[in-house]
């Protein structure tokens, strides 16, 4: 879908009579899934079996036109079929094998099936989502999905630019499971700082505060006081200067020491307004904040309709 919006022709291949499993996937509207429409647009599809000697000509006929192949089968699947990389590499040497898989081409695991969940289990994603003292919770959208698109898409370009300076093609190997792992960002970090690995902590971030969501009178919002200089505007927004010659909340370190302190403080005085008169205060000094969004309300914030992110 990335490369196809940014120009590329993609024809994605699909088995005879069923199609891709996501065409099975809810919801539908005119009989048509439209999370598989939501995925491939832009594509053009063929149905071959690739099973069949005639379906993997017709594969081995495309790669003569083709810059790229990407295939997300269980690594060994493409060698098996007589389609692995070292015998397109015969075919086409300037070809780019991309392959998507849930624990790579390489590794004891590297064979495993995988889904979304299980590389975002697997990779410490749910470890750290949620709330203390609750079970493990899966992030509300396929993240490991949908990295492993983006990390995919990005080596294919960084592939076709190496070719040409080399005039040859090469195999990208992007895991789920690594690309979870990448991007833990200072979860892994803290667990090299102090050999104890994160746990669950809410809404809130691990080593800025205030930087999470608060209750107002009629619903939640969050605020983002990133660093000390936001912390000042924050505390004059909300006539309480006197936070500001208190040691504890000085700086981001000692508030974040204090969490619990400063929380209190600032719970008592969100809740005596609403989300929009709190959103209404910060936005005029230029203290990030947000109400949080139902999926309905992001649809039509007036941001998200100006970079025309939802086209009828």
């Amino acid at each position: 879908m990335l490369l196809s919006e940014l120009g590329a022709e993609v024809i994605k291949v699909e088995s005879p009579e069923t199609g891709d499993d996501s065409r099975a996937y809810g919801p539908f509207r005119n009989n048509k899934s439209m999370y598989f429409v939501s995925i491939n647009r832009g594509k053009k599809s063929i149905s071959v079996n690739l099973k069949s000697e005639k379906g993997k000509q017709i594969i081995r006929d495309l790669l003569m036109e083709f810059d790229v192949i990407i295939e997300n089968f269980k690594p060994g699947t493409m060698e098996k079929l007589g389609l692995g990389y070292d015998e397109i590499k015969q075919i086409n040497p300037k070809i780019i094998y991309a392959a998507s898989s849930g624990f790579g081409h390489t590794g004891p695991d590297s064979k495993k099936p995988a889904y979304d969940i299980l590389v975002q289990a697997m990779g410490g994603m749910m470890s750290i989502t949620g709330w203390p003292n609750t079970p493990p919770t899966r992030v509300g959208m396929s993240v490991g999905d949908i990295t492993v698109s983006f990390y995919t898409a990005m080596g294919i370009l960084s592939a076709l630019y190496q070719r040409t300076i080399t005039g040859l093609g090469q195999k990208v190997d992007v895991s789920m499971l690594d690309c979870q792992l990448s991007i833990l960002e200072n979860a892994v970090l803290r667990y090299q700082a102090d050999n104890v690995a994160p746990s669950p902590i809410g809404n809130r971030h691990p080593t800025i505060t205030p930087f999470q969501a608060f209750q107002a009178k009629d619903d939640y919002f969050v605020i983002a006081a990133g660093n000390d200089s936001i912390f000042v505007k924050l505390c004059k927004a909300i006539n309480c200067e006197y936070l500001l010659d208190d040691e504890r909340f000085k700086t981001n370190g000692n508030r974040t020491k204090n969490l619990k302190e400063i929380d209190a403080i600032l719970s008592s005085i969100f809740i005596t307004k609403n989300v929009s008169d709190w959103v209404a205060i910060f936005d005029a000094v230029d203290v990030p904040c947000s109400p949080i969004n139902t999926i309905d309300k992001a649809i039509e914030n007036r941001q998200i309709k100006a970079r025309n992110m939802i086209v009828e």
